[in-house]
């Protein structure tokens, strides 16, 4: 009886793909054989939701292949099958605990299907998965839940943004982060979030603010997950970002082609429909506009509020239970906070006191935090004692050079940011580190006397500022910085736009015959030639000239007559006049680019213009012979760009990326001829002895010798007597002169 019925059972499971089918092609013909699986189905799901736990073996297999055969044509019968989906949810949800690990995949993947072919809606299925990958403790199956629910977010965003389930998800996960601070559920969270972001699919100030709720967390894994997404998802985003950009696109025209070579068959031919298909969605999706993507530091909506409770909360608390290292990276999210968004929280830099000494374990990330936390707007006076501190503990005769490296580093970065909060006796004297041996230490200081010649010429010595500034300060043109100035912005390369303009309206007027200086706007020149008319007719309008009174009026005899050489004053006069003629030549050179931005509209061929032109002179820069026009580097680092414990090091940084001492060997010995070819005779003879299997001399063997085997001559040596020697000198020169111990001699 049982064998029957097993027999039968493998017969029904035999059928249930025929059957699937033969539905899908006809489903009205094949009602009555879908109604008998359906009440087999029925039959053992009330078994099952009966007593789960003890359900059979067969009776698990029966139910998983009657779902997944029901699910497969669950869009050919809606009206039979209206309460199939919650019937499947109800026992996901109720007994996803208690579940055979195939029936319980087998669920997940049953309810997917049902959602592609929209027979449920998306936020009914993520309504399903999300509290079970939550709650469950099988590690496999948060696994496939977590893959399931990004999967189902990338579809539904995949055309176009589905605003409504993204509100709707985001607001499920801000509030699984809220609701209970001290869980470690708030992990799952931050997985969907940091997911979604580096993909673009949340790139909103919703999905900011569900890692600001994780970071202002109690739990320590939820914390440092949600202060490394503002630290790291940014360029996350952008690698995510460039290696979809780096993938080789098939053609279209390639596709065809290939499929031109192999037998066509049905197969081969779908397959390359999908291919076309794809090839142009990207193609399309590369001629639409880039999105702005903004950093999720910038999408915050209190960074003040958050940094100052990231600040009191998990660095000034004693009661804390993040680690050092934990702590470090709060603090580098704090820091970047303050220093991007110019905050002030004035116990930060006092926080930093303990922290500045060589001994400190990773020194160099809170010098990189310190520097980051400096802005125009922080009080000199709350820096002056840090940059002090530094000076003290890091920079001196009897630190290491990576040490005093460092701290110079340190110091630069923090001038770069606040320049007033410099000593002019302590920039002197870190200035003369420049003459050091070592090149660390000399590089960064020369880095200090780089960055003061252009903010603070003034508190150099005279032999210190170098042309430029000192031309700069004797002409006006370089100004003392004050507390909180801030630099008129404008468009970068500008300049370069206005230049290449100005060149390019040279060289038509010279193919047209007119000057090089001529104006091709017909207005300006309509203006020039009215004010020269209106200033012809002043001259013969007959106006009263005013003539100063108690003036001699010098009468030469001689038109021819010689003038008498200029005094000392009218020398110094023609050297102000030309000085005057040089700042007006200046600044007309900086309102003719400013003109450019304040009087014409850029078009986009102007802009693509001035793209190219940065880029390339970017690239002009680079190149040998450039050195001077190079930027430095704290000018052309992005506000964005972090700064990292690498940059504070210097030189020092490159050490652990030296190569091994093979890897040098190697490389040295490039391009260098072969060895063989510089050995000396005696080399070349014992390789020739060596070849033709000639042993080596005695005294080669006697060379090569261990030493212990030699060690018992040695000391007998030693306790030799005046006569034993004389005996043993004796017998050495008489075996000398017969030839050795064989007497060689004459034969």
């Amino acid at each position: 009886m049982v064998k029957r019925k097993l027999g039968a059972l493998e017969k029904v499971e035999a059928d249930l793909p025929n059957l699937q089918h033969k539905i899908r092609k006809d489903p009205k013909s094949y009602i009555e054989d879908f109604r008998a699986q359906h009440y087999q189905y029925e039959s053992h799901r009330e078994i099952f939701m009966a007593s789960p736990s003890s359900a059979t073996d067969t009776g698990v297999i029966s139910l998983r292949d009657l779902i997944d055969f029901i699910s497969h044509v669950a869009d050919c019968y809606p009206d039979i099958l209206k309460d199939f989906p919650q019937q499947l949810i109800d026992m996901l949800m109720q007994h996803h605990l208690v579940l055979e690990t195939e029936l319980r995949e087998k669920l997940v993947g049953s309810l997917v299907l049902l959602k592609k072919k929209d027979i449920i809606d998306s936020a009914t299925l993520l309504h399903t998965l999300f509290p079970i990958l939550v709650a469950t403790p099988s590690k496999t199956l948060r696994a496939l839940l977590f893959q399931k629910i990004l999967s189902e977010l990338r579809t539904s965003n995949s055309k176009t943004t589905n605003h409504k389930l993204n509100r709707t998800m985001q607001t499920v996960l801000f509030n699984l982060v809220t609701s209970d601070r001290t869980s470690s559920k708030g992990l799952w969270a931050i997985k969907i979030t940091r997911e979604l972001w580096k993909r673009q699919i949340w790139t909103e100030a919703k999905a900011v603010e569900v890692m600001k709720e994780a970071a202002l967390s109690e739990n320590e894994k939820v914390i440092i997950g949600g202060v490394r997404f503002f630290l790291g998802g940014d360029k996350e985003r952008e690698e995510m970002e460039d290696e979809d950009s780096d993938e080789e696109a098939v053609s279209v025209g390639q596709v065809k082609h290939q499929l031109t070579i192999n037998k066509k068959t049905r197969k081969k031919a779908r397959a390359a429909e999908k291919a076309i298909k794809s090839v142009k969605a990207k193609e399309k999706k590369k001629n639409q506009p880039h999105p702005l993507n903004f950093s999720a530091l910038h999408l915050l909506h209190d960074p003040q509020g958050f940094a100052e409770s990231m600040f009191y909360k998990h660095l000034q608390n004693q009661k804390s239970k993040l680690n050092l290292e934990q702590k470090l990276q709060v603090l580098q999210l704090v820091s970047r906070l303050v220093g991007l968004h110019q905050l002030h929280i004035m116990p930060l830099y006092s926080y930093f006191q303990k922290y500045l000494t060589p001994r400190q374990p990773s020194v160099t990330s809170f010098l990189a935090s310190l520097a980051q936390a400096s802005h125009d707007l922080v009080p000199p006076d709350v820096l002056e004692p840090l940059i002090q501190k530094i000076a003290n503990e890091f920079v001196s005769e009897a630190s290491a050079g990576e040490v005093a490296t460092a701290g110079l580093n340190a110091i630069r970065e923090i001038c770069v940011r606040q320049p007033l909060a410099m000593d002019e006796t302590l920039l002197q004297d870190l200035v003369m580190y420049k003459k050091s041996k070592d090149k660390g230490v000399m590089m960064a200081s020369k880095g200090l006397l780089s960055l003061y010649r252009d903010v603070g010429a003034q508190m150099l010595k005279k032999r210190d500022r170098g042309k430029e500034a000192s031309m700069g300060l004797r002409a006006g043109t370089k100004q003392e910085r004050r507390f909180g100035e801030q630099q008129a912005g404008g468009i970068e390369g500008l300049e370069l736009l206005a230049k290449w303009k100005d060149e390019e309206r040279r060289k038509r007027n010279v193919e047209k015959g007119l000057p090089s200086d001529a104006e091709e706007d017909d207005e300006e020149a309509d203006w020039a030639a009215w004010n020269v008319e209106d200033d012809d007719d002043s001259d013969d309008s007959g106006e009263w000239i005013n003539v100063e009174e108690d003036v001699e009026i010098e009468m030469s005899d001689s038109e021819d007559e010689g003038k008498a050489p200029p005094s000392k004053k009218a020398k110094a006069d023609a050297e102000a006049e030309k000085k005057d003629g040089e700042k007006e030549a200046e600044k007309e050179e900086e309102m003719d680019f400013m003109k450019l931005a304040t009087t014409r509209i850029l078009t986009p061929a102007d802009l693509a213009k001035l793209a190219e032109l940065r880029t390339q002179a970017s690239v002009d820069a680079l190149l040998p012979g450039n050195k001077g026009k190079r930027a430095a580097p704290w000018t052309s680092r992005h506000t964005d760009d972090p700064l990292t414990a690498q940059e504070i090091e210097g030189l020092a940084a490159l050490s652990a990326a030296k190569a091994t001492r093979e890897e040098k060997i190697a490389h040295a010995k490039e391009g260098q001829p072969d060895r063989s070819e510089r050995k000396s005779k005696e080399a070349r003879r014992k390789e020739r002895k060596e070849e033709q299997g000639k042993s080596t001399t005695n005294k080669e063997k006697a060379r090569r010798k261990n030493f212990l085997m030699t060690l018992g001559k040695a000391r007998s040596k030693n306790k030799r007597s005046l006569v034993e020697t004389r005996a043993v000198l004796k017998a050495h020169h008489d075996r000398a002169k017969r030839g050795g111990k064989r007497g060689n001699i004459g034969q």
